[in-house]
């Protein structure tokens, strides 16, 4: 069901465009809450808050919470016409689970070089839907971190370092409580229908209606 206007045209004008919005809500909540999971988890792993054979269960656990759910919210994002959620939950449902496969197939507490050349590669992809995310500060802070998150656990799998390793589970900290926030926002905006907390939109960048999300021109 969509929301259309026009007005009639006047001798000698062109029929005017229609506007229709498509019926998608925001998906970045769905992904950033899943992004909340996984890095918190992870994070407790990499803090050694919990012991290093709790890895298998907390890779399958991100395998069957967190890749499906921002697959999901990828799919709407480019249903909805909005290419930073789409692109950005998919590279992190990417990211995710290459993280979780090497957990799943490695021993307890093991580093791998392999892995470390593959989450600088995924951190490097994540560098361009942060890059265009400016104008929603809390999506660009989300995707920030995460690019930060991924590089820093790609040098921990690189050097075997336990400090860059802690420093890997304090970026999935602060991540996770960044992901839990934006989430909320984005969802309370959808539901009432303004700003409740703040999102950071940047003044004086507004976007065209017809470049919306979920917004698709018509003739």
């Amino acid at each position: 069901m969509g929301v259309s206007s026009r007005s009639a045209p006047s001798d000698g004008e062109a029929a005017p465009a229609r506007v229709v919005l498509r019926p998608l809500a925001t998906p970045l909540p769905l992904g950033f809450l899943g992004q909340a999971v996984a890095s918190w988890a992870f994070g407790c792993l990499q803090l050694s808050w919990i012991g290093q054979g709790q890895g298998h269960t907390i890779a399958l656990g991100v395998v069957a919470f967190t890749v499906p759910l921002q697959l999901v919210a990828a799919v709407l994002g480019f249903l909805a016409r909005d290419p930073v959620a789409g692109t950005g939950t998919a590279l992190l449902a990417g990211g995710w689970a290459v993280l979780a496969a090497a957990t799943l197939t490695s021993p307890p507490g093991a580093t791998s070089s392999g892995l470390g050349v593959l989450l600088l590669g995924v951190a490097a992809a994540l560098l361009v839907p942060a890059a265009v995310s400016a104008t929603r500060l809390a999506a660009c802070a989300v995707l920030t971190l995460s690019v930060v998150r991924f590089a820093v656990t790609a040098v921990a799998e690189l050097t075997g370092g336990q400090g860059w390793l802690h420093a890997a589970g304090w970026v999935g900290v602060v991540l996770a409580a960044t992901s839990l926030y934006a989430a909320a926002a984005f969802e309370l905006e959808a539901i009432a229908g303004r700003r409740l907390l703040p999102l950071g939109r940047v003044a004086g960048r507004a976007v065209p209606l017809h470049q919306e999300p979920g917004v698709r021109p018509m003739p």
